[in-house]
């Protein structure tokens, strides 16, 4: 396991040096530019000269790209001050650190993640159970007929739909904000349950369809139907031997979706106005923000990259015919 783990690590840092070069050098091929966009519409070339100096822009692409590097294990100095480790650059645009705004911006993309999480796992995990107990029946037409449906929509048709009937006509629950849930858990959870319905809902969908397939193979796998044969009872094969069997696809897609999640959920944020990380990366890119761009690309990709390495480790430990090595 240990072997693994330093195996896939050392990978991972591969991985996250390459998105970053590639996230920075294709940031060079767009036709702003981001020292003019800072100095205004009118800017003298003497001030332009002072500000692409300032910014560093004045330097080839490969010299900034090692600067920043280095900062994420070094720090960095700034003109505005010093970067400590782990410094993922300066936003010239926001005028702070990358480090300290993707802090802020966390918690929101946190807390919208897991209580989603929470919810379409148990509805798509638990209506995918029962699809695949009641197979071939009413329940299990109905349910798979619903996921179908749900899986079809789209965040930025459902959650205006969702703001107009649950929000803005009836006003049944609040408009969707962030509260630290340190601050006001009450206001934590209210701001954030219609983004959690409408994005539950679109995953449970999903969740459901895949959780009722892996069931019905290991319904029909040998080792179940010789626990049958044995005498046991058919909820006892199904609740102890099949379900164990069916989670470790499903946990392998949950690690990969959690990453994605945790490493902004752009659309959602973007519909509901919260600012998280996903926000935080459409603005840098309408921005030209280059520090924070790479930043967030970054901080997103090794989110992902971290949940695989979870993942596989975890899928050892749930199927024992998998060897890592």
């Amino acid at each position: 396991m240990l072997r693994f783990l330093i195996r896939r690590s050392l990978g991972a840092l591969v991985i996250l040096l390459i998105i970053s070069a590639i996230t920075f050098g294709l940031f060079f091929a767009l036709p702003s530019e981001p020292a003019r966009l800072f100095c205004g519409k009118i800017c003298p070339p003497e001030n332009l000269a002072v500000i692409k100096h300032t910014m560093g822009f004045d330097q080839s692409v490969p010299e900034q790209y090692f600067h920043w590097l280095v900062g994420i294990f070094a720090g960095r100095d700034f003109p505005t001050g010093h970067c400590e480790f782990p410094c993922l650059g300066y936003s010239y645009v926001k005028q702070e650190m990358v480090t300290t705004t993707i802090l802020d911006r966390f918690p929101t993309t946190v807390s919208l993640t897991i209580g989603s999480a929470v919810v379409f796992l148990i509805f798509g995990i638990g209506t995918g159970m029962l699809a695949a107990w009641k197979q071939g029946k009413a329940t299990d037409k109905i349910a798979s007929s619903a996921s179908l449906l749900a899986s079809a929509m789209q965040i930025y048709f459902v959650g205006p739909l969702a703001l107009y009937l649950l929000v803005y006509s009836t006003d049944w629950l609040d408009q969707p904000h962030y509260v630290p849930f340190t601050e006001d858990p009450i206001g934590w959870f209210g701001g954030l349950l219609v983004p959690w319905i409408v994005l539950s809902l679109i995953w449970t969908a999903n969740y459901t369809r895949m959780t009722r397939s892996s069931m019905v193979e290991q319904l029909s796998e040998d080792y179940v139907r010789t626990a049958r044969a044995k005498g046991m009872s058919g909820t006892s094969v199904f609740l102890r031997y099949a379900w164990r069997g069916a989670m470790g696809p499903i946990i392998t897609i949950f690690g990969v979706d959690l990453g994605a999640l945790l490493g902004g959920a752009i659309i959602t944020e973007t519909t509901f106005g919260l600012q998280g990380i996903g926000r935080l990366a459409i603005d840098s890119v309408q921005q030209s923000d280059l520090g924070m761009l790479v930043g967030v690309t970054l901080v997103a990709a090794a989110l992902i990259v971290v949940f695989n390495i979870i993942v596989d480790a975890a899928y050892a430990v749930i199927d024992p015919r998998v060897r890592l090595a």
